[in-house]
């Protein structure tokens, strides 16, 4: 029986299973929504499902490198406790490293990983430890040298901060000195550089520094020139190779790659749960809601 969207959406919309999960279990079932639903929950996935609504801006981001390219995953849980289990540990690796055979996010949920895709791999996994999970982003990058850092680091290649540095020329040392300041500069580099930067970044700084300027009263004339000094500051402050290098605020980053005789080629930084908005609750408020059922 051909399995149309329409089933997969009355499916979804009873059990609150994933797309993919609801789509295989109508195929197992020959298109038989009750038995379907039946399907799932002896899967454990409608039960998975329940836990979707659920915040997870915890986990882990793992690096990995296989000969000139290197990836960054972020794999999202409930809590930072699940972070330092051992079967998440595990499976966050095998993701990482099927990543590295992923060309981008959608590719790597539907890439097989031990017989199950990634997407079912991390349902089951939910299933089982009982707590929402997600892979939220993957990010690769090539060059002629990739080199990582994982900063609070909880096993081999995963912490809460995963960077990746490709370089031209230069040592190992001073390419892993880089991915460091990546992980510790403050405020964190957006771009390599001002020719890489977001447009749409710089449009709204300007933006709001003319709004800013336009306060002071003073003439559109003398504005102008105020915010010609504040955009180059702004560019200074978030392109990775005109920051000052943390191991040397003497010299920008860019400067102490030439230095090194190295070229930074590019970069990619992630943070767990960055970007997500965290719901906060009390111990109070979690009782009372417990009590309410």
């Amino acid at each position: 029986m051909a399995i149309t969207a329409a089933m997969v959406k009355e499916l979804r919309d009873t059990t609150g299973a994933g797309m993919m999960d609801a789509k295989k279990a109508l195929t197992e079932t020959d298109g038989d929504i009750e038995a379907a639903i039946d399907w799932l929950r002896t899967k454990g996935l409608a039960k998975a499902a329940k836990k979707s609504g659920r915040t997870a801006a915890e986990g882990l981001v793992a690096v990995a490198v296989d000969g000139n390219t290197g990836v960054a995953v972020e794999v999202n849980s409930e809590t930072d406790f699940v972070g330092k289990n051992a079967e998440f540990q595990q499976m966050v690796r095998g993701i990482a490293d099927t990543a590295l055979k992923s060309d981008d996010l959608e590719g790597l949920l539907a890439a097989d990983m031990g017989g199950k895709t990634v997407a079912d791999t991390v349902t089951d996994k939910i299933a089982t430890i009982g707590e929402n999970m997600s892979v939220r982003r993957m990010a690769k990058l090539s060059g002629d040298n990739v080199v990582t850092y994982v900063h609070n680091a909880v096993a081999d290649g995963m912490g809460k901060i995963g960077v990746l540095v490709a370089t031209k020329g230069g040592d190992e040392g001073f390419a892993r000195m880089v991915a460091m300041h990546v992980a510790a500069a403050d405020p964190r580099p957006q771009a390599l550089s001002e020719n890489e930067l977001d447009p749409a970044v710089v449009d709204k700084e300007k933006q709001v520094q003319m709004d800013i300027a336009r306060e002071s009263g003073k003439p559109e004339a003398v504005i102008e020139k105020m915010i010609v000094g504040r955009m180059q500051k702004f560019m200074a402050e978030i392109t990775l190779l005109n920051q000052k290098f943390v191991v040397n605020p003497d010299l920008t980053v860019g400067e102490a790659a030439k230095e090194a005789g190295a070229e930074i080629t590019g970069f990619v930084r992630l943070e767990v749960g960055e970007g997500i908005e965290k719901k906060e609750e009390n111990f109070a408020e979690e009782v009372a809601k417990a009590a309410k059922g």
